[in-house]
């Protein structure tokens, strides 16, 4: 049996995904974020001041991965890191007022590229859509390797 694409959820949802980080790129850009950047950023406003494995954890990204990118974040004005109050081998994360002032406007181009690609289903379909992709999400973090 041939392996078809077009009928391939994993293939779909992350050709998807790449389209949507293109298109959210595109948006941000002009903010002087990367995608990679707003997720993180994401996560620290709606709960500023967690550690780097925490934001691993939410977001289901390596530490190198997530290291590269605070260090861009920090160099680029967004966070700050602290001592950790407790436990001296970690730091926290907080964001700076420039990341803060950021919220709005890349939040709107967020929803503005939600909003363009959900366009593509009727009105009826977009919340069961939203709702599966969140059952999936969790079947598979479950499910980890």
């Amino acid at each position: 049996m041939d392996f078809d694409k077009t009928r391939s959820a994993g293939y779909l949802a992350n050709h998807l995904a790449r389209l949507f980080a293109q298109h959210l790129a595109a948006g941000i850009a002009p903010l002087g974020l990367a995608p990679a950047q707003f997720m993180a950023l994401l996560e620290l406003w709606r709960e500023d001041g967690l550690t780097q494995a925490e934001l691993c954890a939410r977001l289901d990204v390596e530490q190198a991965t997530m290291a590269a990118t605070l260090g861009r974040m920090a160099r680029d004005g967004l966070i700050e890191r602290r001592a950790h109050p407790s436990d001296r081998r970690a730091q926290t994360v907080h964001l700076t007022d420039r990341a803060r002032a950021l919220e709005t406007p890349a939040t709107t181009v967020a929803q503005a590229v939600n909003q363009q690609a959900l366009s593509a289903l009727p009105e009826v379909h977009r919340q069961p859509f939203v709702a599966s992709l969140h059952r999936i999400t969790e079947e598979m973090r479950r499910r980890r390797p």
